[in-house]
């Protein structure tokens, strides 16, 4: 007995500790460029624009890229709690928690603890860092899991009736989140599954279409057709180019906001090798040995399905990132709960997985000790605040970057090389600068001697220039 409450107890701990490990990160790590800090720039000028219909890139500019459900999370964070790092990734952190208590209850069934897969889900290196930062990826995959999960639910005895439902509030939410990626991601599994294991004819008399449609339409609908309205020609630029251009092209030539992507062919496994491991890993293992029985659970052939998916889609696809992964990390944790009663190296596994949080907390601590975070981080933040927040005459030479827009409240500006040498040149006023360290080398002696230098890291210094 008390073997079993220290096991039932541990997992509740850990996860504890997980996540406020995740929330301490994410209130002390800075904004990190390109990616997260554009995504948290856009959601800082819906914040304060209080423009919630089309996301801005800059002010003016529309950020088409993506729809808004991330942008929103994150402008109402900033609403509540001000702008922040913190406030910014908060809404992802609370979404890991939903995803912890919505998988709870299928190790509970199975007499495990409650705990025990959102224990894998936050030791995953994947998950670990969505938990943490501003981006579409977490919204996504959250939808995609409340699709899947629902539409597993709403077939078991004694179902509750809103679980068919909340498959096309799923679906809402998914093309809110990230577009029509969410159904190319869901229904092949599903459909494959039906035929698989289950009488289609029955399965599909007893979903809702009618209503169900309704409801997606009634979340997504609304702000695609306001989007178009205000910017004309979004809807071609996000469906046609973000979802068939970008697949099929990695250096698709139309991109307006990201940056070439290319991979080898079939880089998503070993994405999915890398930052799912150790518990990839393990599954492959009790896929291997339990090879002979796989079809004859249908909860395993489930999620083995939904899992292999994804990686499968992505596998004719060289524009992708690692994030693309994140879908697939709720049914590898409720695979591994299946199975975990048989796995014989269980505390061994255990401290395995502790080892990425651990040694995140090692890199963290020396990182700030050292000043080497500072140095290496790929963000301004650090630079904006040598300014004392005096944000009038504050420039980036070359295009600016999205933490410098962030952190500077938006006013920082862009200088040109011409410009830089006419405003030392007429003297006007004082000013900071931001320049790239290969930038500096093009700008004449003459300037470059009338620029004082006040910090600098791996990529950039900051300068002050003195009129007098």
């Amino acid at each position: 007995m008390k073997e079993y409450l220290s096991r039932y107890s541990f997992f509740s701990y850990a996860v504890l500790g997980l996540l406020l490990l995740r929330g301490f990160l994410n209130a002390v790590i800075p904004l990190m460029d390109k990616t997260e800090a554009r995504y948290a720039e856009v959601a800082r000028i819906m914040a304060e624009t209080n423009s919630w219909i089309t996301p801005q890139i800059d002010y003016g500019i529309p950020f088409w890229a993506k729809p808004p459900l991330s942008t929103w999370l994150s402008a109402m964070s900033f609403e509540v709690f001000g702008v922040n790092e913190f406030a910014a990734r908060l809404p992802y952190l609370l979404l890991a928690i939903v995803l912890v208590f919505l998988t709870g209850k299928y190790a509970k069934r199975e007499h495990l603890p409650f705990f025990l897969p959102g224990f894998i889900l936050l030791t995953l290196p994947e998950f670990l860092l969505h938990a943490g930062v501003v981006s579409t990826d977490t919204t996504l995959a959250f939808s995609i899991a409340l699709v899947m999960l629902s539409f597993w639910e709403m077939f078991q005895n004694n179902a509750k009736f809103y679980w068919k439902y909340l498959v096309f509030v799923g679906f809402g939410l998914g093309f809110l989140a990230k577009g029509p990626i969410v159904v190319i991601l869901t229904l092949p599994p599903i459909v494959i599954w039906v035929l698989l294991c289950e009488n289609y004819k029955t399965i599909f008399k007893r979903i809702p279409w009618i209503v169900g449609i309704i409801i997606t339409i009634a979340v997504a609908l609304p702000w695609y057709i306001l989007a178009e309205q205000r910017t004309p020609g979004f809807i071609d630029y996000f469906v046609v180019g973000e979802h068939f251009k970008r697949f099929f092209d990695s250096s698709w030539a139309d991109d307006k906001y990201g940056f070439p992507k290319s991979q080898p062919l079939g880089m998503i496994w070993i994405f999915l090798l890398l930052f799912a491991l150790p518990w990839i890993q393990v599954l492959l293992l009790k896929l291997w040995k339990n090879r002979t029985s796989l079809t004859k659970n249908k909860w395993v052939v489930f999620l083995l399905l939904w899992l292999l998916w994804t990686p499968l889609f992505f596998t004719i696809s060289k524009s992708l990132i690692h994030p693309y992964i994140m879908p697939v990390m709720v049914p590898l944790a409720l695979l591994i709960t299946h199975w975990w009663k048989s796995i014989k190296q269980q505390k061994a596994l255990i401290r395995l997985s502790l080892f990425v949080p651990v040694l995140i907390i090692g890199v963290y601590a020396y990182g700030s000790i050292s000043k080497q975070l500072q140095f290496y981080s790929n963000t301004d933040k650090y630079f904006i605040e040598k300014t004392n927040t005096q944000f009038d005459n504050i420039y980036h030479l070359g295009s600016k970057s999205y933490s410098s827009q962030f952190y500077s409240k938006g006013k920082i500006k862009k200088m040109t090389i011409g410009g830089l040498e006419e405003k030392i040149r007429k003297k006007e006023e004082s000013f900071i600068i931001i320049i790239k360290n290969r930038d500096f080398k093009r700008i004449p002696f003459e300037q470059r001697n009338c620029l004082k230098p006040l910090d600098k890291n791996n990529n950039k210094r900051i300068y002050k220039y003195a009129r007098y």
